[in-house]
């Protein structure tokens, strides 16, 4: 493939472009069984939220990889990375790129952070360079670099199975926003998403009537991650106790989603973000 019109246009898109990267949660998460390439089965209803991370995109002479929060690894390992060297294989172009993160979305708290900055990357990548990919081919793209990347090129609610990674729109359910705020717990500690699926155990699991099965507010990987930190259990308690109406873990943990007053109580070594859902058109982005 040639290199000189994608020369032209990397010459052309030499200024920086921002792009937001949404957290997500789950109105509820149900576990089916564990499958035999080692992956659970799942069914869950992810929202978008606009607690956000941002991230910037520079045409550069040479790879540069930077991020506001100096603990997180900006190498090999970060599905940033991971989604520029897929981009890369995907559309045969060897353009060297500055990105920087700015870091608001908490680690280890399973609200995506680290899935939804490698599908903004790859939606990035395609708007700066020119590279025609379709939603569908990103989508494509993003279930090879995680469970829940997919998600965020949804409309921002959508009904996930498989492993996560296949996505079919939803109505939002409107009786979310009603008479409350929306609230994200997140405590100092933190678990990893390997730990939690490693401990889930499906058929102890509650056996919920299909009916029930789209209930909201609900989370099967809680019984896991109580089992591993005790002291997320009690959180939750303390949470409800100080009159929240809905106490839910995020994905595989720590944080928790919290319906309920408007100011949240004090809790030591909690930490509370104000959020609420967030939607995006078709095949545009997420803005603020």
């Amino acid at each position: 493939m040639s290199s000189a019109p994608f020369l032209k246009r990397a010459a052309l898109s030499s200024k920086r472009l921002s792009f937001i990267s949404p957290a997500k949660i789950n109105l509820f998460f149900r576990v089916l069984r564990k499958r035999e390439d080692g992956f659970h089965e799942i069914a869950s209803l992810y929202q978008a939220i606009d607690l956000c991370d941002i991230l910037h995109f520079t045409p550069s002479e040479e790879d540069l990889f930077t991020c506001s929060d100096p603990s997180l690894a900006m190498d090999a390992r970060n599905l940033i990375c991971k989604a520029l060297e897929l981009f890369r294989k995907k559309t045969g172009r060897s353009h060297s790129i500055a990105i920087h993160l700015e870091k608001k979305i908490p680690m280890q708290a399973g609200l995506g952070g680290g899935s939804s900055n490698a599908a903004t990357t790859l939606f990035a990548l395609n708007a700066l360079f020119s590279t025609n990919l379709t939603q569908k081919d990103l989508i494509g793209l993003g279930s090879i670099l995680g469970s829940d990347v997919p998600f965020f090129f949804s409309l921002g609610t959508a009904y996930c199975t498989g492993r996560g990674e296949k996505l079919q729109e939803a109505p939002f359910p409107e009786s979310l926003l009603k008479s409350s705020s929306i609230w994200i717990a997140k405590p100092k500690i933190g678990l990893s998403t390997r730990r939690v699926y490693a401990a889930c155990k499906p058929e102890l699991l509650p056996q919920r009537d299909p009916k029930e099965s789209f209930a909201l507010f609900y989370n099967d990987l809680e019984v896991a991650a109580f089992s591993l930190l005790p002291e997320l259990e009690a959180l939750k308690a303390a949470l409800l106790e100080s009159g929240f109406e809905t106490v839910v873990l995020c994905g595989s943990g720590t944080a928790f989603f919290c319906r309920g007053p408007r100011h949240p109580p004090q809790i030591e070594g909690v930490e509370f973000f104000q959020t609420k859902p967030f939607f995006k058109e078709n095949a545009a982005w997420y803005t603020l």
